[in-house]
């Protein structure tokens, strides 16, 4: 395991994406925890999320799929 999926900033507040955002090339989608230091994940090219490949808590790995952006 590499780190820890956070879809939302914080625990209890609004996910960052939800199925059906529009996002923009460096619009932050969630938070990876590794190391207890928490990274900003952006997305690298603008669309529309179409699926989101993983639960809030969840491990994940180097190179892991979070989203389907089309």
């Amino acid at each position: 395991m590499v780190g820890t999926f956070y879809a939302a900033p914080a625990p209890g507040s609004a996910p960052f994406v939800t199925k059906g955002t529009k996002v923009s090339a460096g619009d932050v989608l969630c938070i990876i925890e590794a190391m207890k230091m928490m990274n900003q994940i952006e997305a690298d090219k603008s669309g529309i999320i179409s699926d989101i490949l993983v639960e809030d808590g969840d491990p994940v790995e180097f190179d892991q799929a979070l989203f389907l952006i089309t």
